[in-house]
């Protein structure tokens, strides 16, 4: 059988899968759709009668690669016929009779079809050189996402490589003794005091695996994002770890819409366990366990709250540091609240720039109004939302009777049909 020589061949295999952490027969996968490709390229070129060769008008033929000898056979699958109409799919049976009697109409037969190693042209190659490199980086891609798809949600140690625009690219790796692959740290991703230098190392959080073949990492990872903090606590406070405290909600504003505020975030905790303090066992000791939450976010502050089944109770525990007075549910159904503080404690429980009340309201899921107690009007207040109420009543009682006119219609028009 003829054979292209490929000088070099195994030492090439052996290179590319060391320098792209690819299995050797990834490599070799990737280098046989390589060299298929060309040959379709020289086929199309060598070809007279200029046919029109289709997407599937190849698919009979495969490449034999040979690394000890370092080359590559073209192989041909040929369905036995009668009268031959296409010499790339078929063979005559007198032809294939001569080698082997015993052969059939409607058998398959296997034939070397390889060209001449002068034949395979310049362009052709070019052809396998531009077809390898894509198929390298598809096998990439691929084995990354394999890698790092059940790991998305979780924190990995990342080490700082370049910046590209905006983005911060980081080293990240799927275990001990893998090897690191490329993520990218976007900006909104990023925490506004983190120094971001070469090699400097961080935990950041796994956000996406991307699919596809869109260019760039296909990691996005996250340091601004609250699974971050979620396992930052988790690391740190081993009841968590053991399931005595659970963290129920968290709150995170990293990048502030304002460079005057600093990021923050709010984390409600609870247990099942009457002896344990939740909010305690989270901050630790003369707030040892939570120093090293904070440490690591670069001196984020962060609100540990206990979690309460009571929504009043909640809120008020939400707006901490300030001290509550009164929660007044004013429409339990549309979750809005009014909460009633001193005159010195308003600032301190809207916060600054709204940031305090803002985040306790995304803790809680209810719409907080801040009121100062002294002002408060319990009647005009009570009175505005009853007829707030009342009117939104009276929005949902006409919506019922359109709906009740529309089914009368609609079976109105099936009982007229019905006769039809």
């Amino acid at each position: 059988m003829s054979m292209v020589s490929l000088p070099g061949l195994k030492d090439l295999i052996d290179n590319i899968s060391r320098d792209r952490n690819l299995p050797r027969l990834a490599v070799q996968s990737a280098l046989r759709e390589a060299l298929l490709k060309g040959y379709e390229r020289y086929r199309r070129a060598q070809s007279l009668e200029k046919r029109h060769f289709d997407e599937e008008y190849f698919d009979n033929f495969e490449v034999e690669l040979d690394v000890e000898e370092e080359g590559f056979r073209v192989l041909s699958t040929k369905t036995i016929v009668e009268e031959v109409s296409n010499s790339d799919h078929q063979i005559s049976l007198r032809e294939v009779q001569e080698v082997a009697a015993e052969a059939q109409l409607g058998d398959s037969v296997v034939l070397d079809v390889t060209p001449d190693q002068r034949e395979f042209g310049r362009m052709a190659a070019m052809q396998t050189k531009q077809v390898l490199a894509q198929k390298l980086r598809d096998q990439q891609r691929q084995m990354i996402q394999e890698e790092f798809q059940d790991l998305e949600g979780t924190v990995l140690q990342a080490r700082v490589l370049r910046f590209e625009r905006q983005s911060v690219i980081m080293a990240v790796s799927s275990g001990f003794g893998q090897p690191e692959v490329e993520a990218e740290l976007l900006k909104r991703e990023q925490l506004p005091n983190d120094n971001y230098r070469a090699n400097a190392t961080f935990k950041v959080y796994l956000k996406k695996v991307c699919q596809g073949q869109q260019r760039g990492p296909q990691l996005i990872v996250s340091r601004a994002d609250a699974g971050l903090v979620v396992y930052l606590f988790a690391n740190e406070v081993p009841e968590i770890e053991d399931e005595v405290v659970r963290i129920v909600a968290v709150a995170r504003e990293a990048n502030p819409p304002s460079r005057y505020v600093g990021p923050r975030t709010k984390i409600a905790v609870d247990t099942l366990e009457r002896d344990v303090d939740p909010v305690g066992a989270c901050i630790g000791a003369r707030g040892a366990r939570i120093q090293v939450v904070v440490n690591e976010l670069r001196g984020e502050k962060i609100d540990v709250i206990r979690w309460s089944p009571d929504p009043a109770t909640y809120i008020a525990n939400a707006l901490s540091p300030a001290r509550v007075d009164e929660v007044r549910l004013m429409n339990p159904e549309n979750r809005q609240t009014h909460v009633l503080v001193a005159e010195d404690q308003l600032s301190l429980a809207i916060g600054k720039e709204g940031q305090n009340v803002r985040l306790a309201a995304r803790l809680t899921g209810w719409k907080i109004d801040i009121k100062d107690r002294a002002k408060y009007n319990y009647e005009a207040e009570d009175s505005r939302f009853a007829a707030l109420s009342a009117q939104y009543q009276a929005q949902e009682d006409e919506l019922d009777e359109e709906e009740q006119d529309y089914e009368a219609e609609d079976q109105m028009f099936e009982a007229t049909d019905a006769l039809a």
